[in-house]
């Protein structure tokens, strides 16, 4: 049955504009007026966050929209000091909208005497007071495991797929998908399957941990337009180096599609000088300056798909039926064109 109170958003200062962008996306459903509950998120001089909303909340169903990306810890704290305040103030059911969850890369102790950072982070929020979380491709699928509380994981290959079909209308025959590496294989499987292109795959043997030994390439690239498919590029080196391989084993094009852009350090840099023809990133973690000046960057929205997933959970509605075939192409109708 739909529920009768209205979704309220609230964000942080991790990405206001996608926060923004989905309150006004949400507002266009059936006339509904959705605006970010006024609130104050703030540091003291000491650096301790200090947050207080100004609009009452008791049995209001809260989304808390606040990607846990650079600075991690900062964003991470202000996620879970205004769930405690909106659980302090009566709200009925948070939901943390995290579209990039921070930590993800620690799901499992790789050496002795490490911790799982990912396990400690969903203990962490749901002691705060989340009730719910809905992101987007999760690093390791298997962090949906170490919460006690529904997880919705997005996807972005559906957004990627549009886009593709529209500025390579002419040519997705030559289109080769290309995953990074084995472990990214499932996630470029699905873009494949969406547009019917067929499947490669840069395979890296390691000598020892953070350093590439040999990489090579799965299936034939040659004269192929190349669509590397990854869920994040942090500093850019592999993928510039995926990028150049491909291109000595005969590729034409080398283009990028990235979920989650996290492009620290020298990251533009290299892109800029990279063979690529052009990064192409979703908007999960809100664009530096040097990133919106990159020629060779460009950021695809989140806010339609994060805006109808959040509809259907206050609705009570399947959040996983948004990516069947055909689901998304009128959500995102006017987007990729031209």
């Amino acid at each position: 049955m739909p529920n009768i109170i209205e979704p309220k958003l609230i964000t942080g200062n991790s990405n206001t504009p996608l926060a923004t962008a989905i309150a006004r996306r949400m507002s266009m459903h059936r006339g509904m007026n959705v605006g970010l509950v006024d609130a104050r998120v703030e540091r003291f001089n000491d650096g301790e966050i200090f947050v207080e909303v100004f609009e009452n909340v008791r049995g209001e169903d809260m989304f808390v929209i606040q990607s846990t990306s650079n600075p991690a810890n900062d964003n991470l704290m202000e996620l879970l000091i205004m769930t405690d305040a909106l659980r302090r103030s009566s709200a009925s059911r948070i939901t943390a909208v995290i579209p990039y969850f921070g930590y993800a890369r620690q799901d499992r102790r790789t050496k002795a005497r490490t911790p799982i950072s990912a396990k400690l982070v969903a203990n962490m929020l749901v002691e705060a007071g989340v009730e719910r979380v809905l992101t987007m491709d999760l690093h390791a699928a298997q962090i949906q495991g170490f919460f006690d509380i529904p997880v919705d994981n997005l996807y972005a290959s559906p957004i990627f797929a549009l886009d593709i079909k529209e500025k390579f209308h002419d040519r997705l025959d030559e289109i080769m998908v290309v995953s990074p590496d084995v472990g990214g294989v499932a996630r470029a499987r699905e873009l494949a399957k969406r547009i019917n292109a067929p499947l490669s795959i840069v395979d890296k043997r390691r000598e020892k941990p953070g350093e590439v030994a040999e990489m090579t390439v799965i299936g034939e690239v040659k004269d192929k337009i190349c669509v590397i498919v990854d869920d994040m590029c942090d500093t850019a080196g592999t993928l510039c180096k995926a990028a150049e391989l491909l291109l000595d084993f005969g590729a034409k094009e080398v283009h990028a599609y990235i979920s989650h852009g996290v492009l620290s350090g020298p990251a533009v840099q290299r892109i800029t000088n990279s063979v690529m023809e052009n990064l192409v990133i979703t908007d999960s973690i809100a664009a530096t300056e040097a990133v919106a000046n990159c020629a060779k960057i460009r950021v695809l929205p989140t806010a339609p798909m994060f805006a109808q997933a959040i509809l259907n959970i206050w609705n009570g509605t399947s959040v996983s039926s948004l990516f069947e075939q055909g689901t998304l192409e009128p959500i995102y109708e006017g987007f990729f064109r031209g």
